[in-house]
């Protein structure tokens, strides 16, 4: 691949009209300015504390599309995002100034239900994708809300309520469509540029933009999911009940300890879990869940993997103010539940919630050519979603995340999922590759040695790592 030096970025402003007129004649989607009138959806995303103006929008109708693109940011020293579904905290998925790639046109989703493969462009979400695979009754892990994009989700590892079934998302990865920061469009598998599939399965969007993936599915109907409701005050005896719950539990089942509010206005500790396998035996499995304590209400029933996919989003609707902190703990002790527990009694949004989460089962064997995503073991994933409506609590409900944060760090094992970093620095996205990381800047250096690709959770080129 031709050496590119690291870029310098220049202003859009400084494009010839005649470059942004050729740009558009040659596009098959739509090039969107400032004030036309599909500009300001096009730049939202889910994160409403993220608020930036790309100069130039190109909604993607085809990957030629995303080729011209990816070779004007380069060749104009232009800072580049890319927008699949906008759900990631961060907010990478738009920029100010530059230009903003969109996908969202580019939703097509073929299933072979003979080989159980999907195929998915890049635009598409997790309810477009569930919605067409649960047709001929099959899906893959995709997240617990269906408006997360299929593309973000998967390049980071990809979690969900298949994960201790069925694996991550990124194992569930076949073969990749991916344009480069050259502009090529090249094939990633485990037969085709093996190293870039290696990196593509949890190294997120830092090698190029993807624009199509192949997806292994598995036979999945109706499930078990829901929730159990117990009394905040019994907190603490229900997550060290989850603890232990969770060491035994089978593979079938995912299931996530939540301290939030609930509707009416009360603190609660929910467990919120999916059993997908069969039902009887699924039965059997919940049985122990609502035998334990007194719950206040039990959710928990038989659906369609659809609806389990959707049944949390209401509670954390786009356009939301949203800031996270999140760390695998080294051991949920008893002290540890205590700080989390008596942390989450102070929060001072309704809509907040403090989630741990176990992956471990299928999820804890790597598939065959490895992944970027390193932690495999049986970890608890604390998650403390600050969620709040109005740009006037920004301050106190910050302030109470990293009070938390603070105060819950002895605790933490200096690692972390990459899905759930927000904007935290070089040393976090460290800790989310750990012993990975070398390979991937070696990786970065090969595919994008110009940091073109820097809207993300940034792996740097050694043309800056070693600097």
């Amino acid at each position: 691949m031709k050496k590119m030096e690291q870029l310098t970025l220049t202003p859009i402003s400084s494009l010839e009209p005649k470059i942004v007129e050729d740009l558009r004649s040659r596009l098959s989607g739509q090039l969107l300015l400032p004030g036309d009138l599909a500009y300001e959806s096009s730049r939202k995303i889910w994160n409403g504390m993220i608020d930036r103006h790309p100069a130039l929008i190109i909604k993607a109708a085809t990957t030629d599309d995303v080729v011209l693109g990816v070779n004007l940011a380069r060749n104009h020293n232009l800072i580049l995002a890319v927008k699949g579904g906008g759900h990631n905290v961060s907010g990478n998925a738009v920029c100010n100034d530059g230009l903003l790639i969109d996908l969202s046109l580019m939703k097509e989703i073929k299933v072979d239900g003979r080989s159980k493969t999907a195929v998915v462009q890049m635009g598409a979400t997790w309810g477009d994708f569930d919605k067409v695979a649960q047709e001929q009754g099959l899906a893959t892990t995709g997240g617990i809300i269906s408006t997360t994009g299929v593309a973000g989700l998967t390049l980071g590892g990809g979690v969900g309520w298949l994960v201790r079934k069925h694996g991550m998302s990124c194992d569930n990865l076949l073969e990749a469509e991916v344009v480069t920061a050259d502009g090529r469009i090249v094939s990633a598998s485990l037969n085709e540029n093996p190293d870039l599939f290696w990196g593509l399965r949890g190294g997120g969007g830092n090698f190029g933009v993807v624009t199509k993936m192949k997806f292994q599915l598995h036979e999945v109907g109706t499930v078990i999911g829901g929730m159990i409701l117990h009394p905040r005050e019994n907190a603490k005896d229900m997550i060290r009940f989850y603890r232990e719950f969770m060491k035994k539990a089978p593979n079938e089942l995912t299931l996530y300890s939540v301290l939030l509010t609930s509707p009416d206005g009360h603190p609660v500790n929910a467990l919120l879990g999916c059993y997908t396998g069969d039902l009887a035996k699924g039965e059997s499995v919940i049985k122990e869940l609502r035998e334990f304590g007194t719950p206040l209400a039990d959710m928990m029933q038989p659906m369609p993997y659809t609806a389990m996919q959707s049944l949390i989003e209401a509670g954390f609707p786009a356009g939301n103010r949203y800031y996270w902190k999140s760390g695998f703990l080294q051991d949920l002790s008893d002290t540890a539940i205590d700080v989390i527990v008596d942390n989450a009694n102070k929060c001072p949004s309704p809509f907040t919630a403090t989630v741990l989460e176990m992956y471990g089962g299928v999820a804890n064997e790597e598939p065959k050519g490895g992944t970027a995503f390193l932690y495999r073991d049986n970890l608890f994933d604390l998650v403390i979603i600050g969620n709040w409506v109005d740009k006037k609590d920004d301050q106190i409900n910050i302030a109470w995340i990293r009070n938390f944060w603070q105060e819950i760090q002895p605790h933490f094992s200096n690692k972390v999922y990459v899905n759930v970093l927000g904007v935290e620095g070089q040393d976090r996205v460290k800790e989310a590759y750990g012993s990975n990381y070398e390979k991937l800047v070696a990786l970065k250096s090969k595919f994008d040695p110009g940091n073109l690709f820097r809207m993300n959770q940034n792996i740097q080129p050694s043309s800056i790592y070693n600097n």
